[in-house]
């Protein structure tokens, strides 16, 4: 067992090299060969421990749901299914005020679904929606927080990158989680939706579409197009939202694992996208970027479980746990303290190491003080999306500017335009605090 100093010794060397830039993968790895070298002194079992844990750590089935999920958004983003989903949404919603910011949310919402990866939804849209919002008036700060907030939507809705890391971390079935994230996502949607209207209706001078419609000749973009566009675009959407109902459903109702659907959803995509006139080249393309991108995430879980065993063997969760338990502080208040914190840590470093760092230390911790591990981890997973939106890191904010170099816009102008979705986010996550049946209802029902 460690003592107190050699705690603080594998703490502050993560902190330091995280702080100093160092890659969240390396850290992980050089703090707990660190940890296992002071607790037993032997260069060769530390060695030994960390290539039996990168043996074991990815050799498990579950682990392919992340290239096969990321492969399935890759075919469909390739296939021109986000400016699909954008285009319908914008035709369906011509009689709503602040059309177009609803539009952006509610595409990516059903975007989310088969992508999974925020910072994809928030280069995408900012492509697609934003010219639109441009064309029509829209004030500029209020078109680019709408791209960023509702972005934060694909960590959320399944199937998302965060909660299968989350799941493998805690071992929580993956497919209850996909499920646990679809009620508050569908919350979120409701609440971002409700303050676009509002504001339209409040602050028209935001919202300029009803002026430009009036302007001679100015009609909307999507009535100029072509009933065979139209077709074209309904029928790629309805594919799109087939194969999320299919996936999703042959999950939930148990027809096939998290990684049989992944791997079932990646095939449909290919298929959608092949029909949609993918070509052979750009899908070789397709699965290089889909290697690029998984292969980090696996080296990162196997760091995190590697860094995972050497806290619990060193006693250092158990302290952590004993010190929060033994404040004698309400439960509520204990968890108030780890979203805080996750807060904090969302203005320096990304997400997916967000959850390396403090989900093995947080997820005993709310077990013991009786959270609902389902409840906790969307509670986990929103208060750190919250991040992405949170100066100075704020991912997704500087996605949206990278996204649109020709507009020279400044990044404190969207985080200043991304607030009220920030507080949205923050009113879901006291929401399902207070009513933790939010997420857990429909992974239960599907136990019944």
């Amino acid at each position: 067992m460690f003592d107190a100093t050699q705690m603080f010794i594998v703490v502050a060397v993560l902190l330091t090299l995280v702080l100093f830039g160092t890659h969240i993968a390396v850290a992980l790895g050089i703090t707990s060969a660190l940890g296992i070298y002071l607790m037993l002194g032997d260069v060769e079992v530390v060695l030994s421990f960390i290539s039996n844990t990168a043996y074991e750590g990815i050799r498990d089935y579950i682990f392919a749901v992340i290239p096969l999920f990321i492969l399935m958004g890759e075919f469909l983003a390739r296939s021109g299914a986000a400016r699909d989903l954008f285009n319908l949404v914008n035709r369906l919603t011509t009689w709503l005020p602040g059309r177009l910011g609803v539009a952006t949310v509610l595409a990516n919402a059903v975007f989310a679904f088969v992508s999974g990866v925020s910072i994809a939804a928030a280069a995408t849209f900012s492509r697609i929606a934003y010219p639109e919002m441009k064309r029509f008036g829209y004030q500029r700060q209020f078109s680019l927080s709408c791209i960023a907030g509702s972005a934060c939507l694909g960590m959320l809705i399944p199937p998302s990158v965060l909660m299968i890391v989350w799941g493998v971390l805690t071992e929580q079935s993956i497919g209850s989680l996909f499920m646990a994230g679809v009620v508050p996502g569908i919350v979120v949607v409701l609440a971002y939706s409700a303050y676009i209207v509002g504001t339209a209706i409040l602050r028209p001078d935001i919202v300029g579409e009803r002026k430009v419609a009036l302007a001679p000749g100015a009609m909307p973009s999507a009535d100029h197009m072509k009933h065979d566009d139209l077709g074209g675009t309904l029928f790629g959407t309805l594919l799109v939202v087939f194969l999320v109902c299919g996936v999703l459903g042959g999950i939930w109702f148990g027809f096939f694992t998290p990684t049989e659907g992944a791997g079932v959803g990646a095939v449909a995509a290919l298929v959608i996208a092949l029909i949609r006139g993918l070509r052979m080249k750009e899908v070789f393309e397709v699965v290089l970027s889909a290697g690029r991108s998984s292969a980090p995430l696996l080296l990162l879980l196997v760091m995190a479980q590697l860094y995972s065993r050497v806290l619990s063997m060193t006693g250092i969760t158990g302290a952590v746990q004993s010190a929060l338990l033994d404040t004698g502080l309400p439960a509520v208040a204990i968890l108030g303290i780890m979203i805080l914190i996750w807060f904090v840590l969302g203005c320096i470093i990304d997400s997916i190491s967000i959850i390396l760092l403090t989900v093995p230390v947080f997820a005993p911790v709310a077990a013991g003080l009786g959270y609902d591990p389902l409840a906790f981890a969307i509670i986990g997973i929103l208060a750190i999306e919250t991040g992405l939106l949170t100066p100075p890191f704020g991912i997704l904010v500087f996605t949206v500017k990278a996204a649109l170099p020709q507009e020279n816009v400044s990044v404190g102008e969207i985080f200043r335009g991304s607030t009220p979705f920030w507080v949205c986010l923050i009113g879901v996550i006291i929401a399902i605090i207070i009513f933790p049946q939010i997420a857990t209802w429909l992974p239960n029902l599907g136990r019944v």
